[in-house]
């Protein structure tokens, strides 16, 4: 175990998802099995061989903003703001409990403003140079977000984005226990937001036949890991964040503690734009970093929230990685992949499932992976099919793995005095 003074412990959360806004409606519906996957409703989706996606319905970005910056950014950067003062208000952190100089934010996003990029292009191309935006550069960059959250918070500490494709949101969450442990700051907003369910984002994944098309009919059982019958992702969007904090930041402020965070381990594939490694080798080489790092041994670990996309090759190179690194414990563990409900956030799904795991431990819960109706034989761990189980879970991990290589593990344990 790390020395207590460097001890770093989760004191809020804020989701924003298709199945939930909040933690307790979040929460509520993974135990249920609730898909969040519907038609597309955003645009007229009928000519995409996709037509399905989890949107973020009755959502009113006036809520958390004022309105005239409502107009001056983009739909992620409304979904981080969101998240963001959900989390803070769960932690019940404010300015005044705080040293906004040791208060950091780090927010990632894989693409950013996309919903802009594409209405200016309309603009510029249908209307000339002199009708766009000049709130178009700042709306679609994919810093905006952590750096527009920073302003609500009046938080003067570290503060950038991390854009590493669908590793994004964990990559911020690691990088944020870093500068927590470094003694620099003492209370860090991560995360990620996500916002590209726009014309231009669904063409270019449809393009790459990397979504799902064989259950445009059924929405909600189109994203399937694990399943033989998967045949691709579905896109979501929303976003997660979480308020890490130093142990004794926190317990003197009389602080709620969700759960600790103690490893986050990371690594390159160096093979392929777009394809996973063979065997899942940097899958295995980032769960092993986070367990290293947090001085565990695989078999201490009771969950883990697999990236599980429902794409052929990451499900299969996931498991395959899986049992690499924990041999017959493999057998032995809970594994869900909660993208079967909430579809793929992409830059923010690793801060979405990283929560998972912190309510899993807190909750003694493991959420299902729903539609798991015929397993793939090459898939055959234990992926919670279909039902929430009641399982203790001391020690939790979430993977995610992001185009270019990129691969990400955060480690979770439960809190103990």
């Amino acid at each position: 175990m790390l020395p207590e003074k460097q001890r770093i412990v989760v004191t809020g959360i804020g989701v924003l998802t298709s199945i939930g806004i909040g933690i307790d409606a979040y929460w509520d519906s993974l135990v249920k099995g609730k898909s969040g996957i519907g038609s597309v409703t955003q645009f007229d989706a009928s000519d995409y061989p996709c037509r399905v996606a989890s949107e973020v319905n009755d959502f009113d970005p006036a809520q958390y903003m004022d309105p005239k910056e409502v107009k001056r950014n983009d739909r992620y950067t409304h979904f981080a703001v969101a998240a963001a003062k959900l989390a803070m208000t769960d932690g019940k952190l404010d300015k005044t409990s705080v040293d906004p100089e040791r208060f950091g934010v780090l927010v990632s996003s894989g693409i950013g403003g996309l919903g802009t990029i594409e209405k200016q292009s309309r603009t510029l191309f249908e209307r000339g140079p002199r009708r766009v935006s000049p709130f178009m550069i700042p709306c679609l960059i994919a810093n905006i977000a952590s750096g527009v959250v920073a302003i609500e918070m009046g938080a003067r500490g570290p503060n950038f984005s991390v854009v590493s494709a669908c590793a994004g949101g964990t990559h911020a969450i690691g990088e944020a226990l870093k500068f927590l442990r470094s003694g620099d700051v003492d209370v860090m907003l991560a995360g990620g937001s996500e916002a590209a369910i726009t014309q231009l984002g669904f063409a270019g994944f449809c393009a790459m036949k990397a979504m799902s098309t064989s259950y445009n009919d059924n929405p909600d059982t189109s994203s399937r890991p694990f399943d033989a019958t998967r045949d691709g992702f579905v896109m979501g969007e929303g976003a997660a964040t979480i308020i890490l904090e130093e142990y004794e930041h926190a317990k003197k402020r009389g602080a709620k503690i969700y759960a600790e965070i103690i490893g986050a381990g990371l690594s390159g594939d160096a093979y392929h734009v777009t394809a996973p490694a063979p065997e899942g080798e940097g899958a295995f080489r980032s769960m092993r970093e986070a367990l290293r790092d947090g001085g565990i041994n695989p078999e201490d670990v009771d969950y883990i929230n697999a990236h599980g996309t429902s794409t052929i090759l990451n499900d299969l190179n996931e498991t395959k990685a899986i049992k690499k690194l924990f041999g017959e414990h493999a057998y032995k563990l809970a594994i869900s992949s909660t993208k079967s409900m909430t579809g793929h956030l992409l830059g923010a799904t690793g801060a979405l499932e990283a929560i998972v795991c912190i309510l899993v431990i807190k909750n003694s819960i493991i959420p299902p992976t729903i539609n798991l109706d015929v397993p793939d034989p090459e898939c055959d761990l234990n992926y919670t099919p279909k039902i929430a189980i009641s399982k203790n879970v001391d020690y939790a991990i979430t993977n995610t793995f992001g185009f270019g290589g990129h691969n990400s593990t955060l480690l979770f344990k439960k809190y103990d005095e």
